[in-house]
């Protein structure tokens, strides 16, 4: 259980995809301008993480022995898949949703934390519940670093921000310096190190 406890905890807060490896980074500057889209944003990536994790463990396990030169091509399959049912979904319940994310919802299919996640599984040989675990980790720590970017930016459009750094370069600024906020949740477990 405490081995699970850290696989969360790792991909949630001490290696965030979005501030720690830096990846996923379209969305997380792309979608961050409202606290609703950025929320829901984060839980389609929760959904696409979780399908990508359940593929990437039956490839991994099932049809990818044979021939692990198919891996990437077919994790990219399985994404690019999930991806486009996700939309379809979403346009379906939510046109309103639909049109806030805009280019962003297919652009999780190019999302560099997606495939990240289903590399990163198989690189590390974890077994079903330990990549699902590690899919809702990621999922939740892109969600709140997309939850909390989308708050600040909010913020900054009420704050009385010199004309120099309005805009992209406020962005930029955040961004560095939630990285180096949750950089130091590298001390919470002892030797999680960059492993996890």
């Amino acid at each position: 259980m405490e081995n699970m406890v850290f696989i969360f905890a790792s991909a949630c807060l001490i290696n965030n995809f979005t501030l720690t490896y830096f990846l996923g980074l379209c969305p997380f500057f792309g979608v961050t301008g409202r606290l609703d889209t950025a929320f829901r944003l984060g839980l389609a990536n929760v959904f696409v993480l979780t399908i990508t994790s359940l593929a990437a463990w039956g490839l991994n396990t099932y049809v990818l022995p044979s021939a692990p030169y198919l891996r990437l091509i077919s994790f990219i399959v399985v994404i690019a898949s999930t991806v486009q049912f996700v939309e379809m979904a979403i346009k379906k319940a939510s046109p309103a949703l639909f049109r806030a994310l805009g280019i962003f919802l297919p652009l999780i299919t190019t999302n560099c934390a997606i495939l990240g996640l289903a590399l990163f599984q198989t690189n590390r040989g974890y077994d079903l519940l330990e990549g699902l675990i590690y899919a809702w980790g990621a999922g939740l720590g892109l969600t709140i670093a997309l939850v909390i970017m989308a708050g600040l930016r909010e913020e900054n459009e009420l704050a009385k921000v010199p004309d120099l750094v309005k805009g992209t370069a406020m962005s930029f600024f955040v961004a560095g310096i939630l990285s180096m906020a949750f950089m130091g949740f590298a001390g919470l477990f002892h030797g999680s190190g960059g492993s996890g």
